[in-house]
């Protein structure tokens, strides 16, 4: 007997690659990581400066440091837009985008660490690419800052860093083979630990201007760095420990619950906008070219 033909397997679907519409180019990658020294070093500087420096003299000059961080800031976010071409689409999706996470803020002001936010950062960074991220979740901020009135000397580290956390995402592996669970996982638990790392930026931010003499963990120019490494442990432990679990609690449960709808939602109008498509126009068949007013004749 002719054994029966098994059937076929059917192929799976192929993932189509996501759009990105802002690509990074050499002058943005350049200015990010200017702007990423710049700022790394702003916010570490306390556990490299010697007992003897005269940097801790000189921490009444932060204001100024501070503004000439905000000013790379928009370098950075301009450079990445001119680069990138950013077309009508691109800058509706990111009006949005900002829109929406600046409105979600507010929504868990003064209650420990509900801050749904940072959840939409995620998802959208993973979506839309590093390059967008970036852009989006320093203009977030800035917005978020401009609507609650929280415009401070700590708004541009605000802006520094959650564009470092938005843009990681858009750095996670398998943007174009990783979907289901194991996706939304890979989110969730950076989700998590970006919250952790966003609370110790903004503590780096305020610790070292803190009176030394009104507190045994505020920074002292005059220790030597294993000293101050121990009390800022102890700051942030003390301080934010409990704000900074509640905003990696929040943005896990909302990224395991939502996260699958609004990553189609993101997925669907990226689809739709064809960031990556160039528009042409062509005149039709047989058509008598169009002379525009003014023109030679």
């Amino acid at each position: 007997m002719t054994p029966e033909p098994r059937p076929r397997r059917r192929p799976r679907p192929q993932l189509q690659p996501q759009a990105r519409p802002i690509r990074l180019g050499p002058r943005s990658v350049a200015a990010l990581l200017l702007v990423g020294v710049i700022g790394l070093a702003a916010l570490t500087w306390p556990f490299f400066s010697a007992p003897t420096s005269q940097v801790g003299a000189h921490a009444k000059d932060a204001p100024w440091l501070f503004a000439g961080l905000l000013v790379l800031l928009v370098g950075v976010v301009a450079a990445t837009i001119s680069e990138s071409g950013l077309g009508p689409k691109a800058v509706a999706m990111l009006g949005v985008l900002a829109a929406t996470g600046a409105a979600l803020r507010p929504i868990g002001a003064g209650t420990a660490g509900i801050e749904p936010m940072f959840f939409l950062m995620v998802l959208s960074g993973r979506v839309l690419g590093p390059g967008f991220g970036f852009v989006l979740g320093s203009v977030t901020m800035f917005a978020s800052a401009l609507l609650t009135g929280g415009v401070g000397p700590w708004m541009p580290f605000q802006m520094l860093s959650m564009g470092w956390f938005t843009m990681g995402a858009g750095l996670l592996p398998g943007p174009d083979r990783l979907r289901g669970r194991a996706e939304l996982a890979m989110l969730a638990a950076y989700g998590f630990l970006a919250a952790f790392a966003y609370g110790t930026f903004m503590n780096l931010a305020g610790w070292p201007f803190m009176d030394a003499l009104s507190s045994n963990v505020a920074f002292d120019a005059h220790d030597p760095v294993h000293t101050n490494l121990a009390r800022f442990a102890v700051y942030c432990v003390t301080t934010s420990l409990g704000w900074d679990l509640g905003r990696a609690t929040v943005t896990v449960v909302l990224t395991l619950t939502l996260g699958t709808t609004v990553l189609k939602a993101l997925r669907r109008a990226t689809r739709r906008a064809a960031f990556e498509t160039s528009v042409t126009f062509e005149e039709p068949g047989g058509a008598a070219p169009v002379t525009p007013p003014g023109g030679a004749r």
